[in-house]
């Protein structure tokens, strides 16, 4: 689809949907029109049109917390897009890493890998005493040990116990695994680039 046959309201705007290109997380919604999506374009940055200001502006203009445009999708009607971005520092204007921080906030699924990788870089470079992730940081040989004992213990749980205990199982050696990654300076995004190459 042409960006032409977008279908602004009769203000000129079209509601963008803005989403991690990684996590798959909503960080914002905000309103383009034809020129915000102009700009977009033309500089691989989020360019939006303020409703209350009039005017267009550029995310993180002034706050530096830009938005890369990895890529632009667009809905059945072409009446709302939804921007896949790289963002740089948080979404919301309040600090928070994105706009929907307020309301029913039990984890979603899909949260939970984002979330934990997240925990695990913070244990990385903060070191708080007391922390588990932080003695395995501290004995780095202890990592891939435990990635070891936990694959054996997944192996097992498939073999002899339930599912409750398989998924329990397969919870920790997700954990080790993510600390393994972090410890050698990998992120989960190339590990999920790997995966994606490999089915095309």
């Amino acid at each position: 689809m042409d960006d032409r046959d977008i279908a602004y309201d009769e203000r000129g705007l079209v509601p963008c949907i803005v989403q991690d290109w990684r996590t798959g997380e909503v960080l914002t919604l905000a309103y383009m029109n034809a020129q915000a999506l102009q700009r977009t374009r033309a500089t691989g940055e989020m360019h939006f049109w303020s409703r209350s200001r009039d005017e267009l502006w550029h995310k993180g203009e002034t706050s530096g917390n830009t938005q890369a445009l990895r890529a632009m999708r667009y809905d059945c009607d072409a009446d709302a897009l939804l921007a896949l971005v790289e963002p740089d520092g948080p979404a919301c204007h309040t600090g928070e890493r994105t706009c929907f921080y307020r309301g029913e906030l039990g984890p979603a699924p899909f949260e939970a890998l984002p979330s934990l990788e997240r925990t695990i870089a913070a244990r990385h470079r903060d070191r708080p005493a007391g922390s588990y992730t932080t003695e395995l940081f501290d004995e780095p040989f202890r990592i891939g040990e435990k990635v070891e004992e936990e694959a054996l213990e997944v192996v097992h749980a498939h073999r002899e116990e339930t599912a409750e205990r398989l998924a329990e199982e397969s919870a920790d050696l997700i954990y080790h695994l993510l600390v393994l990654l972090r410890d050698y300076g990998v992120e989960v995004r190339e590990v999920e680039e790997v995966l994606n190459a490999r089915r095309r």
